[in-house]
């Protein structure tokens, strides 16, 4: 177990559960357990709730309630965007997206083409994670891109992509864009639907929401094919019984963060300006990934040379520290994260790569704490190596 108290600072990968959002929750997992699609006196109230939350959600992003979509969590939502917009659009079969997205989206746009559903074409980024909008209106085919696919700010270098740019060149060739916006909300000011999106994506547990509820926001219009069947539900775009306390407590999220925003915000930037002015004076040769492009205000990624990422992580962890690295663990090796190699990382700093990523809850005390730990667990690990 840690000797020190838990300083967490992996909120890119989940967040703490607003306490606000779990009052909001719990009635409908106690007293108001119906069926919101049950017409008779115990489902009804379930069913005002969950209404009063998509109008609330759909109000946010200037969308109608009837096009907000509520699935399992941002990955069905990437999926049903990519694979309902191809079903949808069958004149069209291009597909477009970047080499830095999540694997929720590029593990399906490459399923999709294995399957002989799209052709798939993929952009990539330069050395600070900033896409090559160029090149990516160069690989838009007018009257055949069915769908561009392009997250809001990505999960590892909280690098923020050009959004209105890449708007502007999908509509011109009629394709819709899809804005996997999970890394946004909470961290930036950045409305994917004002930058001119027609789909996003969103997860609830990455802005101090439940697990297991996303949801798929809609521009007017804009109608993907299910990908599931079976019901009626969400117009029959995505059936199954409603998950109400999750719904419920999906809109209440959203609504503390626009309570938390004008404040939270500002703050987890000076975090992040105190973090990394103090790991840069105190880690030599440590370099800030993206650190001279526009990110969300809650993340930084490091690449330490002469380090591995795993032995990293498991002396902060001892010491109460939880964050995360640039990698994925595979097949039981540590393996290079394909964000990095995308942006042309050197070699030597693909396996030492920390992703620390803060939220409204995170503290001074917490950033002076990996201060405090960080630097002195780098030397001793350089000094094992060297």
């Amino acid at each position: 177990m840690p000797s020190h108290r838990t300083v967490y600072l992996d909120n890119n990968a989940t967040t703490r559960l607003d306490e606000d959002v779990l009052d909001t929750m719990l009635p409908f997992l106690r007293e108001q357990w119906g069926n919101a699609g049950s017409g008779h006196h115990v489902g009804r109230p379930v069913a005002r709730a969950v209404n009063a939350a998509r109008r609330s959600v759909a109000d946010r992003y200037g969308v109608r309630p009837g096009d907000v979509v509520f699935c399992a969590g941002a990955t069905e939502a990437d999926n049903l965007a990519l694979r309902g917009s191809l079903a949808a659009r069958p004149d069209r079969r291009h597909l477009v997206t970047t080499a830095v997205e999540h694997p929720a989206v590029l593990d399906c746009a490459r399923m999709l083409e294995s399957e002989g559903l799209c052709e798939l074409s993929i952009v990539g980024v330069d050395g600070q994670g900033r896409l090559d909008v160029d090149a990516l209106e160069a690989a838009l085919r007018p009257g055949e891109t069915a769908l561009v696919s392009v997250m809001g700010a990505n999960n590892e270098t909280g690098v923020v992509l050009p959004l209105a740019e890449v708007a502007a060149r999908a509509r011109a060739a009629g394709a819709w864009l899809h804005v996997d916006a999970v890394q946004l909300v909470g961290k930036s000011t950045v409305d994917p639907i004002e930058a001119g999106a027609d789909l996003i994506a969103l997860s609830a547990h990455k802005f101090h929401g439940p697990k297991g509820l996303g949801a798929l926001i809609l521009r007017r219009g804009i109608d993907p094919s299910p990908i599931v069947h079976g019901g009626g539900q969400e117009k029959g775009r995505r059936p199954g019984t409603l998950n109400a306390p999750g719904i419920v407590g999906f809109a209440r999220a959203l609504e503390r963060v626009d309570e938390e925003d004008p404040t939270a915000i500002p703050r987890m930037r000076a975090l992040r300006e105190r973090l990394e002015s103090g790991l840069s004076a105190a880690v030599a040769d440590l370099e800030i990934t993206g650190a001279g492009v526009d990110r969300v205000a809650n993340t930084t990624h490091v690449t330490v040379p002469g380090v591995e990422a795993e032995a990293l992580l498991v002396q902060l962890d001892r010491e109460g520290i939880a964050c995360s690295a640039g990698s994925a663990c595979s097949t039981g090796a540590l393996e290079p994260s394909p964000v990095l190699v995308a942006m042309g990382i050197a070699p030597d700093r693909l396996h030492g790569a920390l992703r620390l990523s803060t939220s409204r809850e995170t503290t001074e005390a917490d950033v002076d704490r990996l201060l405090e730990v960080l630097p002195p667990v780098v030397a001793r690990l350089r000094a094992l190596t060297g």
